[in-house]
């Protein structure tokens, strides 16, 4: 550790709270249909759309409403992209000529780039083609996070109401989000990253020669604009197997700053138009202190336990300088450890250097921060609504204490609302637990293992648990793609997306309809350091109530077993 590394690690979070104020404000127009300075371009594509799908902007819709055009849109997506996967030998665009993916692997890659995921089987300059990229996992890079954008702006419109019946629109919210907020944003940052060296071509490869004088086949493809998108959509999902560790997605220092900012800006700008749109600025940013806290003490973690020598290299007197194993020489500690924080916080699940090689303490952090629900700052809109939901419990526990019906934003929280935030918790609960606890039984699942012991037991949790809350990220010693685990970890994915936004939506349809209160002299203030404190420990304690015994049993006896190592 070095004052250079925490240097850099407050400097690019700071950086992404700053850029993510005024796109926060530019994001809550967009929730609210008013004007942008984008209108004159896009307001004649955007009537398009509407008038071509028979869509009107202004009508609202109930909860229920919402969620079935959420659900069916999903649906459709689903279908189309496994078609393109599946199809992909006899479609065009595809000069590698791939074979078509078998079901499983199309099932499960379907899904996982529908539910914002991005968990990938396969490594994508060897198994998939230049319109499965483009129009299959790019389009779903757009719409799949603007999803969560939509159900983040329900909610908020939903605090906003008094006594309302609509919480807006998701045909609109998601034609105005990817118009307005993802499309031009990507543009800007796929001219950057090509300009910096990304490259950004149709072109299937290039042939080059080595100093011996051999031949090389370097893959190639329009990875600018791939890039791009992943990031800003908290995607992940690389164009290359090595995902950010390679050098044609992250060439330099400068793309990996951007990479990592680009990450968290989105999540960032949410909790800015959340607190506009509900009328509770104040509110908000106490939201979003406590999303920096959580990046920035997880980072602190990883950083912590990256820089420390290997115990058994130094025992053997081979080694006594930091852990490098799995990690870029050209990015060093400092940006591994935030990139590992940044993309298990936000689910995002790109990486530029290997989890599984990261120490247990270091990977164990990176598990922990995406079984918190993943909302520091979290997906794009996601990862506001589970802060969201985190705010309400903390109000419903401290309403307890005191005796008080508690309420936030000027809405009473009762019991109805408090069900849904304790049915999209445990469903994420059960997913991770249940599946993990039938693997661990099953010889089919076991078989692809390549680690026994506590790692082995950490490479299925970390699996499941980045399936369930929609990283992507991996341990890479699980040598999935068999029927297994591309069945099991797709249902984990769909059930980690949709079980948990339906009861936010469910949330907002019971908000919507109550009276907008003042606040009075009982009412508890949710906007200062003490509330900000309660919130970070309601989402600490529930994760570890939930998740330490296997953590417990996994990541953290590997600890102390890498530390009995020095003794020998």
């Amino acid at each position: 550790m070095n004052i250079q590394g925490w240097a850099e690690i407050v400097f690019t979070i700071g950086l992404a709270v700053g850029l993510g104020w005024p796109l926060g404000i530019y994001m809550a127009r967009v929730w609210r249909g008013e004007s942008t300075w984008l209108d004159p371009v896009l307001k004649p594509v955007e009537r398009v759309f509407y008038a071509t799908s028979g869509v009107d902007p202004d009508k609202g819709q109930n909860w229920l409403g919402y969620a079935i055009a959420m659900l069916a849109f999903n649906a459709a997506g689903f279908v189309v992209l496994y078609a393109i996967l599946r199809f992909q030998n006899v479609l065009p665009l595809n000069p590698q000529g791939f074979a078509g993916m078998n079901p499983h692997l199309a099932f499960n890659t379907a899904i996982s780039f529908v539910s914002n995921s991005n968990w990938q089987f396969y490594s994508g300059e060897s198994a998939t083609s230049h319109l499965s990229q483009m129009a299959g996992f790019t389009v779903q890079n757009f719409v799949s996070p603007v999803m969560g954008i939509a159900v983040a702006a329900a909610l908020a419109r939903a605090f906003a109401a008094n006594r309302g019946e609509s919480v807006g629109n998701f045909w609109t919210d998601l034609v105005r989000n990817t118009l307005y907020v993802l499309l031009p944003l990507s543009i800007i940052m796929a001219l950057v990253l090509a300009a910096l060296g990304v490259p950004q071509t149709l072109a299937a490869h290039v042939d080059a020669h080595t100093i011996e004088g051999a031949k090389q086949t370097i893959a190639l493809g329009p990875v600018a604009s791939q890039e791009a998108i992943k990031q800003l959509g908290t995607n992940g999902g690389g164009f290359f197997g090595a995902n950010s560790a390679h050098p044609f997605e992250n060439p330099s220092s400068w793309t990996d700053l951007i990479e990592i900012v680009s990450m968290l800006v989105v999540g960032f700008a949410c909790a800015v138009a959340f607190g506009i749109v509900a009328g509770a600025r104040k509110d908000a940013r106490a939201l979003l202190i406590a999303m920096v806290i959580l990046v920035g003490a997880g980072a602190a973690g990883i950083y912590a336990a990256e820089t420390q020598a290997t115990p058994a290299l130094v025992a053997a007197h081979v080694q006594s300088t930091p852990n490098m194993e799995g990690k870029e020489v050209r990015f060093g500690a400092a940006s591994s450890s935030l990139f590992a924080a940044v993309t298990t916080g936000v689910a995002d699940g790109a990486i530029n250097a290997q989890h599984e090689s990261l120490t247990p303490l270091g990977g164990g952090i990176a598990l922990f921060l995406m079984q918190l629900g993943e909302l520091a700052p979290g997906g794009d809109g996601s990862g506001l609504y589970a802060m969201v939901h985190m705010a309400l419990l903390a109000v419903f526990i401290a309403g307890l204490m005191v005796g008080r019906t508690p309420e936030y934003l000027g809405k009473k929280i009762e019991a109805r609302e408090i069900k849904y935030v304790m049915l999209s918790a445990l469903i994420m609960t059960v997913a991770i637990l249940g599946f993990a606890a039938v693997a661990l039984v099953l010889p089919i699942a076991m078989k692809t293992m390549s680690a026994s012991g506590p790692h082995g037991l950490s490479e299925i949790l970390y699996a499941y648990t980045s399936a369930t809350a929609n990283n992507g990220s991996a341990f890479g010693g699980l040598a999935g793609n068999t029927d297994w685990w591309d069945t099991t970890m797709g249902i984990a994915m769909a059930v980690g997306r949709y079980g948990y936004a339906v009861p936010v939506l469910a949330v907002a349809g019971s908000l919507v309809g109550k009276p907008k209160l003042a606040p009075t002299a009982g009412t508890l203030p949710t906007d200062n350091g003490l509330f900000i404190g309660l919130v970070i420990g309601v989402v600490i304690i529930l994760g570890g109530l939930q998740f330490f015994p296997a953590l417990a049993l996994g990541p953290i006896v590997e600890h102390f077993q890498m530390l009995g190592m020095m003794a020998h």
